[in-house]
């Protein structure tokens, strides 16, 4: 059954490759019901794979097989808190090795096109520092990064 609110990201006819990742990726995350065309649409023919229903986190998705049309941008991203680096460069990591692209300041982008922001919960700490020196060193250092370093941003931070 789908959630009263739910995410739909539209996909190429790949939806069921990225639930797929996504659930081997991230925890608390996993595929559920696939649905087949019932009919003949645009981007597809009666017993394709239409869409499928998937939690990324916890959170409820739907990945629905509609064509090249409409791409994915940075105008809609998933924000990931890491606990520390170990979980920060595994989740860093599998998307850019997975065919990704990696972007500035914790950014990256799957193959998919769909971006994430990868933020160590230091990260967000150091810049909400109420010290507002520290705050600007860790947010100049952030500034500097792709992938989030901790240390580097809590070095910054204690100036």
């Amino acid at each position: 059954m789908v959630s009263k609110n739910t995410i739909c990201l539209w996909f190429n006819g790949t939806a069921v490759e990225a639930a797929q990742f996504y659930a081997e990726t991230f925890p608390d995350s996993a595929v559920g019901t696939i649905h087949r065309a019932p009919g003949d649409y645009p981007a597809g023919k009666q017993g394709d794979v239409l869409m499928v229903e998937f939690t990324v986190i916890g959170i409820p998705c739907i990945g629905l097989n509609v064509g090249p049309a409409f791409k994915h941008n940075e105008a809609f991203s998933f924000q990931v808190a890491t606990d520390d680096q170990a979980e920060t460069d595994r989740l860093w990591n599998a998307i850019v090795r997975n065919g990704g692209q990696e972007s500035a300041c914790g950014w990256c982008k799957d193959k998919w096109g769909l971006s994430w922001q990868i933020t160590p919960r230091a990260l967000t700490a150091a810049i909400a520092d109420p010290d507002r020196a520290a705050a600007k060193r860790a947010f100049e250092a952030m500034m500097q990064m792709g992938k989030i370093d901790i240390a580097a941003i809590e070095a910054a931070r204690r100036g």
